[in-house]
């Protein structure tokens, strides 16, 4: 009977610690989108960005400690479904087939594709005119969808930073990138451009994983309060100098 007794306390104590942490909230991101998310602090090692604020909110929101995760951006739902991480805020855009596998917040950010080329690059007009052209895209995110719609010879890479050296390096035609962290690149790279080519406009949301409604109710609250209190409009102020 002590035996069993020992074991079966060895046992609960080990699968508590196994648990997930109540008082803490894990949000994954992917810190190579900025103003969104990014690599920064005094050492370089601390994730911050517009997404991360939000984030913070939420936890505070919910009396929670916030922990970031780092990941490849075509990971967060994959550990988001799997328990690792609680949400996802990366700049991810709210698509149908997403919706699939993870509920989505309200939107909180409008975006839209933008195409960079080099200074010296031939002009394109039309989305069509992209058809056929070698794209550089970050893996997993909107561009990568829709280079491929576009019936382009794609090139996926994990992280902006690294489809722009390659569009720098003369070995693609051009990136297709989100409007602001493209444009954080711009400004940092003066032998880019972007052409002035229309993309329909698309919304960032906060994803949950389906089995989590109580989460989602208080992350659209949070998303509310910040709105309504001004807080949002400051924290976008903030990161869009």
């Amino acid at each position: 009977m002590k035996k069993s007794l020992l074991l079966a306390t060895i046992t609960a104590l080990l699968l508590t610690g196994c648990g997930k942490d109540q008082d803490v909230l894990v949000v994954g991101t992917n810190a190579a989108f900025p103003p969104f998310e990014y690599m920064g602090g005094a050492n370089g090692d601390e994730v911050k960005g517009l997404d991360i604020d939000i984030a913070k909110a939420i936890a505070v929101d919910a009396g929670k400690t916030l922990k970031v995760e780092n990941l490849k951006f075509d990971s967060l739902i994959v550990a988001l479904n799997s328990g690792k991480i609680d949400f996802i805020a990366s700049g991810m855009t709210i698509t149908d087939e997403r919706q699939k596998s993870v509920d989505f917040s309200t939107p909180y950010y409008e975006a839209t594709q933008v195409v960079i080329v080099n200074q010296d690059s031939q002009v394109f007009n039309t989305p069509a005119d992209l058809a056929g052209k070698k794209i550089a895209v970050q893996l997993g995110s909107t561009g990568d969808i829709m280079a491929k719609e576009l019936k382009a010879e794609v090139v996926a890479f994990n992280t902006g930073f690294e489809a722009f050296m390659e569009l720098k390096n003369h070995k693609v035609d051009l990136v297709l990138f989100d409007s602001q962290p493209a444009a954080t690149y711009l400004a940092k790279n003066p032998t880019l451009k972007q052409l002035d080519i229309d993309f329909s406009p698309e919304f960032y949301g906060i994803a949950v994983s389906k089995n989590q409604p109580e989460l989602l109710g208080q992350i659209n609250a949070t998303l509310s309060r910040l709105q309504s209190s001004g807080e949002y409009q400051q924290i976008l102020e903030k990161y869009q100098k």
